[in-house]
């Protein structure tokens, strides 16, 4: 019985904390010297000093816009508005300025057209301008040939 009373009594091991120490400081130097890296442009900046004139973006190039004329379309007597006031700029291609501006009387009639076809309640809808601004695009772009408008850009689209 002496032994079992023996046993008992022993505390038993306590694990020692040092790994978890050692590993939770490993963990802070390695964290902050990599940020330090990062930060100072050692890592990811190339350790290049960038000048303000550097970081400047260029010029535009290769892109010019046409303006288009402001439409007026009556809407439908049972709206809520009586007229559309429409008026956009067409992103282009520079190269392409002259042809699309020579088609701006084609550009103008099938806008006009769309217009006038859709439904005065997708009209009204607020969250709908950028569903009927796509499919004027395609057909913007349908009429001038591939390539040559790169975006609608809507400057008034104002009901009443």
């Amino acid at each position: 019985m002496a032994t079992a009373e023996a046993a008992i009594e022993e505390p038993a091991k306590k694990r020692s904390k040092k790994p978890l120490l050692i590993g939770l400081m490993l963990a802070l130097l390695l964290g902050g010297g990599g940020f330090y890296a990062t930060f100072s442009g050692l890592i990811l900046g190339g350790g290049e000093d960038h000048t303000e004139e550097e970081m400047l973006p260029g010029p535009l190039a290769g892109i010019a816009f046409v303006p288009l004329e402001t439409i007026v379309v009556s809407l439908a007597p049972d709206s809520g508005s009586e007229h559309l006031r429409f008026t956009a700029q067409l992103e282009v291609v520079e190269s392409a300025v002259k042809d699309v501006t020579t088609l701006t009387p084609r550009i103008l009639d099938v806008v006009n057209s769309y217009l006038r076809a859709i439904d005065t309640a997708s009209i009204e809808d607020p969250q709908a301008l950028a569903r009927l601004r796509a499919q004027m695009l395609r057909r913007i772009q349908v009429v001038t040939g591939e390539g040559r408008v790169r975006d609608l850009l809507i400057t008034e689209f104002v009901l009443n």
